[in-house]
């Protein structure tokens, strides 16, 4: 606050003081506040930009049945223990939960080569793909390239695909 002087006709009350808001000290720290938000928030969008363009492998999954327990992304780069040994021999391991029926996988760091993909909806959240008393498959389940099984999971070679280091989105539609 500033004291001001009175404006008064009586010259006995000329020095009397009274507190005035200081509106033009007020205005001033108020921009300087404003324009530090605005130039901090200037950068905000190429920050989320960068964090989304991350190379690496982006997997969206599709036809998801429920939101019910989460889905498991098994990234393989050889063939041993594809796809149904994931926990002993896959390259990386997500575990996604799932949100409005969708999830989304999303490899980074990873090293240009030949890769293949096995995704399973696990609704019972018990670490594999539930089958009924035939072995056929109770939770949803897909792989890279849209391999399809029949009567036993697909090749490696069926699923596999090339990775180059930069960024690859793909889709995987999961089968129940």
């Amino acid at each position: 606050m500033v004291k001001t002087m009175s404006e008064s006709a009586d010259p006995a009350s000329a020095s009397t003081f009274t507190l005035k808001p200081p509106m033009a000290r007020i205005s001033v720290g108020i921009r300087r506040i404003a324009l530090g938000v605005v130039l901090a928030l200037g950068h905000l969008p190429a920050i989320v930009l960068a964090q989304s363009s991350c190379p690496g492998i982006h997997v969206k999954i599709l036809d998801i049945r429920n939101s019910t327990g989460a889905v498991a992304c098994a990234l393989f780069e050889a063939p041993t223990g594809f796809p149904t040994e994931f926990l002993h021999s896959a390259t990386n391991i997500m575990i996604i939960k799932i949100r409005d029926t969708q999830a989304r996988c999303d490899f980074e760091d990873i090293p240009p080569g030949t890769y293949a993909l096995a995704v399973i909806h696990d609704e019972n959240m018990d670490g594999k793909l539930g089958t009924n008393w035939l072995g056929a498959p109770t939770e949803g389940y897909g792989f890279s390239n849209d391999a399809k099984a029949f009567m036993s999971a697909p090749s490696f070679d069926a699923a596999s695909f090339s990775y180059n280091g930069q960024t690859l989105d793909m889709t995987i539609r999961l089968n129940y």
